[in-house]
């Protein structure tokens, strides 16, 4: 039996006749162009798949797409403006902070809301935010240096007091 589910995918809405048994990552996968999100573990375990619901990340082989009924998601493609490098992105870039790049589109979806929502930008936070993402190659560090970067320059003011306060 299909359904019919409507969300605002990057801004658009995108309304497709699926299967109550779909997730949304199949959803997203499946029936859009979207590719960024990854299937990984499907038990919700590594955050290759992750997206944002409504500014928060979830595990998108883990949601039905029809708990996503009305909803906002974001995936990586929805950062990208035309040809402007979102700076999260690019800081990911300049500080080699994924080797194969699999987990790297959850991995920066976790750090956007990360940054958007958190008053406490310090590395212990960075590090348990960042901690349902699973990285086979870099060893975080220079994950954690991008995020870092990336913070300076959304949250320019936020930075400055951190770097006091992780002193």
């Amino acid at each position: 039996m299909k359904t019919s589910v409507e969300i605002k995918l990057n801004g658009a809405p995108v309304t497709k006749q699926i299967g109550a048994e779909t997730t949304l990552l199949e959803f997203i996968r499946e029936h859009t162009s979207i590719k960024s999100a990854h299937r990984g573990c499907e038990e919700g375990e590594c955050g290759a798949c992750t997206v944002l619901i409504d500014g928060e990340p979830v595990c998108a082989c883990l949601i039905l797409a029809v708990q996503a009924q009305g909803c906002d998601v974001l995936t990586l493609e929805g950062l990208i403006k035309g040809e402007e490098t979102h700076p999260l992105i690019q800081s990911f870039l300049d500080h080699h902070a994924s080797q194969c790049g699999y987990c790297s589109p959850g991995m920066i979806m976790t750090a956007y809301a990360f940054i958007s929502s958190s008053s406490d930008l310090s590395d212990a936070a960075i590090r348990k935010a960042l901690e349902g993402n699973l990285c086979r190659c870099t060893g975080y560090v220079n994950i954690l240096k991008a995020v870092k970067e990336a913070i300076g320059v959304l949250k320019p003011e936020a930075a400055g007091r951190q770097k006091v306060k992780d002193k």
